[in-house]
C-alpha cells in the first residue's frame, strides 16, 4: 500500500531533492504526504456510501438489548424484513449523511497519517520498521480521525435505530414504545443538524463523544490489524509471484490488488474487534439514564447476561460490511495512486520547471 522512500511516489525531499529553489534540504526529509490525505478521505467515503445498508442492520441487532420497540430479531434476516416492512428503502440509508462524513474525515486521516508516520518511522527510526510500523501508523491515524468521526457516529447510530417519524408518532401516542427498564428514548431526530442539535441541547459536548474511549477501545486495535494485515498479504503476495512464477507475464493491478487483500485485511479484523464493537454501540445509544457504568461495567453485564454469544452478537453484518467496504476503501486509494500520483508530479515538475526558467531568464537580463 505505501509507496517506499525509493519509490517515484514518495513525497518529495524522501527519495532525493526538489527542483523547487524552496524545497526543504534533503537532509530534512518532508514527510507529510499530502495526496494521500486527499484519496484516503474520497475513499472513505465511497466505502461508507457503498456498505451503509449493511450498518444499518448490525446497528439495530447490537441495540436491541437496551430498547426495542418490537419484538426482537433473532438475526440479519429478520432485521432486514422488518426494516423494510417498516420504513422500505430509506429505512436503510437512515443516519448515511453522518455516516459518510465520518468516514471522509477518518480515512483522510487514517491513509494520510498512515503514510507520513510509515515514512517517518522507515528513515527516522529504521528499528520500528515492519510490522509494528503499519500498526503504530494506522493506529495514530484512526486515533486523530476519532475527534470528528465519533460525534458522526453518535448522530449516526441514534438516526438508525429510531425508525420513521409515523412509527414515532403512533407508538407514542397509543403506550407501545417498550424499552429497557431506565433507558431512555430519544425522540426523532429529521436529520444529521438536527439529530446534533438534539444531543448537544439534552447531553451537551459529553453526549456527542458518548462512547468515545470504548470507540478508540475497538478502532485503534482494528486500524492497526487492518493495515498489518494488509501489508504482510501484500508482502506475500510479493513474494509469491517471485518464487512461484518468476517468469510469468502475469500482472495483477495495484487496484485488484487492494479490492482483495482490503477485503480480507479488513474482514479479519473486523471479526477479532466485534466483542468491543458490541461494548461501544451500547454506550453510544443507551441516553442520559446510563445502564452501563462505564466500559468495563459493559463488558461485565453483557458477558453475565448473553456470555460470549452476547459479546459477538452483530459479528456476521459486521464482517458482511468490513469486507466490501475495506475492499472498495482500499482499491478507491490503490486507484487515485495509481491514476493520479503520477499526474499530480508531473504537474508540480512543469510548474517547478517553469518557475526555474523563468528565474534564469531574469537573472540573465539582471
Amino acid at each position: 500500500m505505501a509507496a517506499s522512500p525509493s519509490s517515484p511516489h514518495a513525497a518529495p525531499g524522501v527519495s532525493g531533492q526538489s527542483l523547487s529553489p524552496s524545497a526543504p534540504s534533503p537532509h530534512l526529509p518532508n514527510y507529510f504526504m499530502w495526496r494521500e490525505f486527499v484519496w484516503g478521505g474520497m475513499a472513505g467515503a465511497f466505502g461508507e456510501g457503498m456498505m451503509h445498508p449493511v450498518d444499518t442492520l448490525k446497528t439495530r441487532l447490537q441495540s436491541q438489548a437496551i430498547m426495542t420497540g418490537a419484538k426482537a430479531q433473532k438475526n440479519i434476516f429478520q432485521m432486514v424484513r422488518t426494516v423494510w416492512a417498516s420504513d422500505g428503502l430509506r429505512g436503510f440509508y437512515r443516519g448515511i449523511s453522518p455516516g459518510v462524513t465520518g468516514s471522509l474525515a477518518t480515512g483522510a486521516t487514517y491513509f494520510g497519517i498512515i503514510e507520513s508516520t510509515k515514512a517517518w518511522l522507515e528513515i527516522a527510526n529504521p528499528n520500528l520498521s515492519g510490522h509494528w510500523s503499519h500498526f503504530i501508523a494506522g493506529a495514530i491515524g484512526d486515533t486523530l480521525g476519532s475527534f470528528v468521526y465519533v460525534p458522526c457516529e453518535v448522530m449516526k447510530q441514534r438516526m438508525q435505530i429510531q425508525g420513521t417519524q409515523k412509527s414515532w408518532a403512533s407508538a407514542v401516542a397509543k403506550g407501545n414504545i417498550s424499552q429497557t427498564h431506565g433507558i431512555e428514548m430519544y425522540g426523532y431526530y429529521n436529520g444529521m443538524f438536527h439529530a446534533g442539535c438534539s444531543i448537544w441541547r439534552d447531553h451537551g459536548l459529553k453526549g456527542l463523544y458518548a462512547g468515545y474511549w470504548s470507540t478508540l477501545a475497538r478502532d485503534v486495535p482494528f486500524a492497526g490489524l487492518m493495515v498489518t494485515f494488509y501489508e504482510a498479504m501484500k508482502k506475500m503476495s510479493e513474494y509469491g509471484k517471485t518464487k512461484y512464477l518468476p517468469h510469468s507475464d502475469l500482472h495483477v493491478s495495484n487496484s485488484f490488488e487492494g479490492l482483495v487483500l482490503g477485503g480480507l485485511a479488513g474482514g479479519c479484523s473486523a471479526y477479532l474487534t466485534t466483542p468491543l464493537d458490541v461494548i461501544k454501540t451500547r454506550l453510544q445509544v443507551q441516553g442520559s439514564t446510563s445502564r452501563y457504568n462505564g466500559w468495563l461495567d459493559a463488558i461485565t453485564k453483557t458477558w453475565t447476561s448473553e456470555g460470549v454469544r452476547g459479546l459477538f452478537k452483530g459479528s456476521v453484518p459486521r464482517i458482511i460490511w468490513y469486507v466490501p467496504a475495506s475492499a472498495f476503501t482500499f482499491m478507491a486509494v490503490e486507484f487515485l495512486r495509481d491514476h493520479f500520483n503520477d499526474k499530480v508530479d508531473a504537474d508540480a515538475h512543469e510548474v517547478t520547471s517553469l518557475s526555474m526558467d523563468t528565474k534564469s531568464e531574469v537573472e540573465k537580463s539582471a
